[in-house]
Parts: C-alpha cells; structure tokens; sequence
C-alpha cells in the first residue's frame, strides 16, 4: 500500500530527476554554442579551418570532468596517506623492472640531459604508474568542457588552442589523443603547453611520441635540464619545528613559496637541525602542507625544510603533496638501482 509520505517521497524524486536531465539538456546545448565561438576563435589566430573543424567536430561536453575537477587527491589527503600511496614497495620494485628493460635508453638521457634517472623514474611511476595508467578520456573533449567549464576556463582555453596548433603543424597525430580528464597526455603526462615548450623528438623519426620510452623520457629530462634542476642537490627533509616560528615562514599554498632564507637563519626553529646534513648557506623555505587543507591539521606538523629543486617539481606540478611524493620516491630508487 502506497501511503500518503510515499507518494509524496517519489514526486520529489521524479522532479529531482527532471530536474537534473533538464539541467544537462542545457548545459549541452550552451556547450555547443560556446564551441561554435571557440572554432572561430580558432581560425583567426591562424589554425586551419580544416583542422579546426576535424579535430573539435566530435568534441562533447563531458560532466565526469567537472567532477574530477573539484576533487582532486591532492586537495583532500593528508600529506602521509598521499605519500604513502604513491612510494609504496610495489612501485619500487616496477620501476626496477622498467629500468631493467629499457637501461640503455634511460641511461643516456640521464648522461645527455644531467637528470638522475631516479627522478624521472619517479615521476613517470607517479604520473601514470610507469605507462600502465595513460588515461583513456577524449583529450580534446576534456580540453573542450574545461574550457566552457568558468572555474579556469582561459588556461584551458589557451592549451586546447595550443594543442589544435600542435595538430595543425603535425607535430602531434590527433587520432591518438587519450589521456587524463585535465587534458594531460603520455607517459609522464604532459600538458599541450608543456609538449610545445619541451617535448622533443629524440629518435629523430620525425614524431613526438610520448607514449614510447625513447622520445618520453628525453622529453622529460629535458624539461627538467631547462627549468633548472640540479643533479644531486636535495629536495626537501622532513623537519620537527618549535612551536616560535612566525608564522610567516610557514608555507602551506603551492603557488608562491614565500620568506627563504639561508638554512642557518632557521637553526632556532628547528629542533632536529644538528640531525640534518644541511648546506647552512643554501636558500630555503618552510612549507606545512596539511594546513589549511586538512580540517584540524596541526600547525607546525608536518613540516619540510625545501630547496630549490622542490620547487623545480612545484613547475611541474602545483602540489606541495606531489613534489614531497615524487622526491621520496626518488631517494627510494637511488638504494635499489
């Protein structure tokens, strides 16, 4: 027997949904008007119209996006369960067989570029778990409704463009385009920006393929070599803070690491300072990454005590969380290979 709430119950929901499906109906629709404007957009700054037109007729506006969007690991976990997860024994013992396999290859970038073979391992386990996880999303759908999308629509916008103008010059084949919901692509995930600034066609066949060791790890290291990593410098050491730090030495934002100073210059605030084999005239800062993340985080727990190749992955990668993950990982190889 239906009762009186049950029935009420069920038209609330079948609202809810008409609601919703109505909702998506015009999201679809004002996505279709906004790529008309974005092919013309396209075409006078000089992308072809016939690429234009191939490249973005089977676009889609695609709602898993946003939601992948708004909710990104590096935004809810704790700095030790992010780590954790990604410099695991596993991860170790696969990027040990990859580099067994592919040695000559990754031993020559590293000679040729001054990049440890460590620190690529590690970030293409980090990235994609050593090629395993490319990500399967249509780039250029991806691309497309992050642009439409308003929360950063002009950076989206700017790299869909970009990689249109990569098609168009046929340094990059748009049948292959697969990869990650932000529009990342290869085995160390780079973005269209990134492909025209530093990807590189190392085995010379006159295709950048950045899904094939050879051409992926050169790219890599040479994006590294040029943004400034220096070999055999350190990354960052795990630190135990007195609670008398201003707090304008703490760092907890990715995007501007604020108040370095000479290592020495924090000696009174580091309680494990004689522990640690620090060059006391390099320039360094303090970053906490679960404040203002994690709801009831310490504030002065975690801490790190980071150099400028920490910063060097910060280029790569806008995450206190990953830059931590990825040098971890990094000393782990050193002990194994």
């Amino acid at each position: 027997m239906i009762t009186k709430k049950m029935h009420k119950i069920f038209k609330l929901v079948l609202a809810l949904n008409i609601l919703f499906v109505l909702n998506s109906q015009a999201k679809e629709h004002n996505f279709e008007i906004w790529l008309d404007g974005f092919k013309v957009r396209a075409i006078n700054i000089g992308i072809s119209e016939k690429v234009v037109n191939d490249v973005l007729s089977n676009a889609k506006f695609l709602p898993k996006v946003i939601e992948y969007d708004r909710y990104q690991p590096e935004f809810y976990e704790d700095t030790f369960t992010y780590i954790k997860k990604r410099t695991s024994k596993r991860k170790i013992i696969e990027g040990k067989r990859l580099y067994k396999k592919e040695k000559s290859i990754i031993d020559k970038v590293e000679r040729e570029f001054d990049v440890e073979k460590e620190l690529l391992l590690a970030l293409m386990g980090i990235e994609t778990n050593f090629g395993k996880y490319l990500g399967k999303m249509d780039i250029i759908s991806s691309l497309a409704t992050l642009s439409f999308d308003k929360r950063r629509s002009e950076f989206f916008s700017k790299e869909l463009l970009i990689l249109l103008n990569l098609v168009d010059k046929k340094i990059i084949d748009k049948d292959i385009l697969f990869g990650s919901w932000a529009g990342a692509f290869g085995n160390f995930q780079f973005m269209p920006r990134t492909i025209r600034n530093y990807a590189i066609d190392y085995n010379n066949n006159k295709t950048i393929e950045l899904k094939k060791t050879e051409d992926s790890f050169a790219s890599a290291a040479n994006y590294l070599k040029k943004i400034g990593w220096k070999k055999n410098q350190p990354c960052f050491y795990k630190i135990n803070l007195k609670n008398n730090i201003p707090k304008k030495y703490l760092n907890s934002s990715a995007r501007n690491i604020r108040n370095k100073k000479k290592v020495s210059f924090f000696k009174r605030y580091i309680e494990n300072f004689d522990k640690l084999q620090l060059n006391k005239n390099a320039n360094v800062a303090i970053i906490i990454p679960d404040k203002d993340i994690i709801p009831g985080s310490q504030t002065f727990a975690p801490a790190y005590i980071v150099f400028d190749n920490y910063e060097k992955i910060l280029s790569w990668n806008r995450s206190l969380r990953f830059a931590l993950a990825v040098c971890t990982l990094k000393d782990s190889f050193k002990n194994e290979i």
